[in-house]
């Protein structure tokens, strides 16, 4: 379930960048500012996110779409080793399937053109340096902004909206100076088929740092509030599978 999560994420990715910045659609001549096109992506990609967290799929497996946010579940105790490690073979194994459905279903001329490029994410114009720090940080939002979110049930059943908002928000923003990822999975899946591995390390070590920090902040500042679970919606009539303490 979790390939087939990444899997459709990632064909999303690469079909609305390439909607919207292909020289030849029709969309990207029609809209020629980059900032408002990166803003329709993000919506696209926010929107999407959030369609699989509340999809049945997502309410059962928990929607786990990104390999740093289940091993940071993992160090926080909600879900099973050997659980986690099949988790992120599958987030891996979908998305790179993701990506090569969509240079299938898009012409080699669109999916490698350099406005397309398999949606890969690189460090924008000012290095590395920057690229690494950013994915830090807006990994370190998403995943405080997750736990504070999901661990109060007056507002958990909301989880996946506030991901999806910090998403669209990351990418009309953030991208360029990352290329906004926070994912491992993501970034492996989109530099796979173009074998553009140059600056893949990033992306390898600044989200999960920036994951696993935010769960350090969050349980020395939780004032014994629990962490209840690791599905980002788990207000539904779904069997929980993982460590679960929700309050029913």
């Amino acid at each position: 379930m979790e390939a087939a999560g990444l899997g459709l994420f990632m064909v999303s990715a690469c079909l609305f960048v390439a909607l919207l910045e292909y020289p030849g659609s029709p969309a990207r001549q029609w809209i020629e500012a980059a900032f408002v096109r990166r803003l329709l992506i993000g919506v696209a990609m926010g929107l999407t996110a959030v369609a699989l967290i509340y999809s049945p799929w997502g309410k059962q497996s928990g929607a786990h779409l990104n390999p740093a946010v289940t091993l940071t579940f993992w160090r926080l105790g909600k879900i099973a080793g050997w659980d986690a490690a099949l988790y992120i073979a599958a987030q891996f194994a979908g998305g790179t399937f993701g990506v090569l459905l969509s240079a299938a279903l898009l012409t080699p001329q669109v999916i490698a053109h350099a406005s397309v490029n398999y949606a890969v994410t690189q460090p924008g114009a000012h290095g590395a340096a920057v690229a690494f720090v950013a994915e830090a940080a807006i990994s370190f939002g998403l995943m405080l902004a997750v736990l504070i979110v999901s661990n109060r049930t007056s507002v958990n059943r909301y989880t996946g909206l506030f991901a999806g908002a910090l998403v669209a928000t990351y990418i009309g923003v953030e991208a360029p100076l990352s290329g906004m990822s926070m994912n491992p999975a993501r970034s492996f899946a989109s530099a796979f088929p173009p074998q553009i591995w140059p600056g893949l390390w990033i992306y390898f070590v600044a989200p999960p740092l920036g994951m696993l920090a935010a769960a350090e902040v969050y349980l020395r500042g939780r004032r014994r509030r629990p962490v209840f679970c690791c599905k980002l919606h788990h207000d539904n009539d779904k069997r929980c599978i993982f460590h679960c303490s929700y309050p029913h």
